[in-house]
């Protein structure tokens, strides 16, 4: 083994191992990548002039990425909407609906966490809200520990593969990368691009593939089990006026869903101009929530919103146009006055958000997304640059190449270097995020899968749901401790373990679906672009 292999195959023990440590993540993988790469210079296998191509690495591929964009607007809008009640709601909703039934209020959990995943793809926040107010109410209807822990557990990380996600958003640019080199080392100068529309539309029958296998061990649990999941007695049960509650709770978050994803799929707007559609319905649908009695403002904004929508992709709004009609001059003014109207419903809905104080913290709602937003996108972009100074020193010392040897000579051929691939990712998932992941292994590993004739749909997809895999399996699995540091203390850490056992195996036959039938990701891209 050459001395470049040596020091490469170090480095990614040393930066697994200090992460192990506790020490953060973004400045691990710089500063592993920057003291490998003296080692490797006083060795005489590196060239530090590499590392003058890292600005504009940095420059083009975070500061003028318009996908990375969406990143922290899909996170306003699902800090927005979590802190606007909508989870509450719907878990008491929904609870009345199925409460009836033997496993209803862990049917209930499973839709309502498919709903988060499209409102917030945020698996942490999922967990936690999740945690805090369905688990109190599953152990005192009799619920089994281990059934609530586990369906709780599994309904939060639907985030990671229910459109729109984060995971995709940041997924979906790496595969495009990884898939645009793959094509050139083969001689294609001209490939077919590969968007992140293309995985949401791909992760959508696979999402609810998954939530319907969730509900169906549920159903199942209650019949062999009846004693784990028993049903709300009928005297305890709210119907009055049921079915309205249950429209309030659901419509408005569901329109915006079917807003953001749906302009996507349609081709009316990128992932990044539907995450901006999206960040302001989730503004105004917190200002209508928390506003007492509502406001008729942010009723009419919605409605301008809608209206812009159509009029952008109906008539030519540019006002530099030469060719433009009378119609096209109306529709010009028409937008005009609808944004207008728009801008006053914001305008609105941020006076009533900032006004509203969260109960716990009593910081103001606005002031708290904001701070949760510009946290969670800085360690996204900080990790980007960190992974960014590890991969330059990683291709450096030819890692991509080994890489390439390895997964190439593998026996199996495509599916046993894929196997490994996924083995891989599935153990880092233990210890890494999926942002580190995405930026760290994806760029290597990609490149040389998709040389093989494998779909990039396909990969991304199942690479989504590896890695929502993985942090659900114990010990290690991150969604256990998100809902271990919010359980109360009668449940404990082995219920945990031995609730969410189940939904991995779920899971893992998920995975062996998918990959026995790609279709199931590749088939609605296909039909929709």
């Amino acid at each position: 083994m050459e001395t470049k292999e040596i020091l490469d195959i170090t480095m990614f023990l040393t930066v697994c191992a200090l992460l192990l440590g506790g020490f953060p993540v973004a400045f691990t993988l710089a500063g592993t990548g920057l003291f490998f790469a003296t080692i490797g210079w006083f060795m005489g296998v590196f060239d530090f002039s590499l590392f003058g191509a890292l600005p504009s690495r940095i420059f083009g591929n975070a500061m003028t990425n318009e996908v990375l964009l969406a990143v922290p607007l899909f996170v306003f809008m699902g800090v927005m909407l979590e802190r606007s009640k909508v989870a509450e709601e719907l878990l008491d909703s929904m609870g009345m609906l199925f409460g009836a039934l033997r496993g209803g209020l862990g049917i209930s959990v499973s839709i309502v966490g498919a709903l988060l995943a499209a409102s917030t793809g945020i698996v942490g926040a999922t967990v936690v809200t999740m945690g805090l107010l369905s688990l109190p109410t599953m152990l005192k209807r009799g619920y089994s520990p281990k059934l609530a822990a586990g369906s709780i557990c599994a309904a939060g990380t639907l985030g990671q593969i229910i459109p729109p996600s984060i995971v995709l958003v940041i997924l979906g640019d790496q595969i495009s990368n990884a898939y645009i080199d793959a094509q050139r080392e083969l001689g294609n100068w001209s490939p077919e691009p590969v968007s992140v529309g293309d995985l949401f539309a791909g992760a959508l029958l696979p999402g609810l593939m998954l939530v319907g296998m969730y509900i169906g061990y549920q159903i199942l649990q209650a019949i062999i089990n009846p004693e784990s999941s028993p049903a709300i007695p009928a005297e305890e049960l709210d119907v009055d006026n049921l079915m309205w509650r249950i429209a309030k709770a659901m419509v408005p978050p569901v329109v915006l869903i079917v807003s953001v994803l749906g302009s996507i799929l349609f081709g009316v707007a990128t992932p990044t101009e539907a995450a901006a559609v999206g960040a302001v319905g989730s503004l105004m649908l917190a200002g209508y929530r928390l506003k007492e009695g509502g406001s008729r403002a942010i009723l009419w904004a919605a409605g301008a919103l809608i209206v812009m929508l159509w009029l952008s992709n109906t008539w030519d709004l540019r006002l530099a146009s030469n060719q433009g009609t009378m119609a096209d001059t109306i529709a010009t003014v028409a937008a005009f006055i609808a944004t207008a109207v728009l801008a006053w419903g914001l305008f609105v809905c941020l006076k009533t958000t900032f006004d509203k104080r969260v109960e716990s913290t009593g910081v103001s709602v606005l002031v708290e997304v904001g701070r949760a937003t510009m946290e969670i996108s800085a360690m996204v972009f900080v990790i980007l640059i960190g992974a960014s100074v590890f991969s330059l020193v990683f291709r450096g010392f030819g890692g991509d190449d080994m890489v390439h040897r390895i997964l190439s000579d593998l026996p199996g051929g495509k599916w046993g270097a894929i196997a490994v691939v996924m083995l891989v990712m599935f153990l880092l998932g233990f210890i890494l995020d999926f942002i580190e992941i995405s930026f760290v292994v994806v760029p290597i590993v990609a490149p040389v899968l998709l040389m093989m004739d494998v779909n990039p749909v396909w990969l991304g997809i199942m690479m989504a749901m590896n890695l929502q895999t993985s942090f659900l399996t114990p010990p290690f699995g991150f969604a256990l401790f998100y809902l271990r540091g919010v359980a109360p203390p009668e449940v404990t850490t082995g219920d945990i373990y031995r609730g969410v056992a189940p939904f991995v195996v779920i899971q893992v036959i998920g995975l062996l679906i998918l990959a026995a039938f790609p279709a199931i990701a590749t088939w609605l891209p296909t039909v929709i672009f």
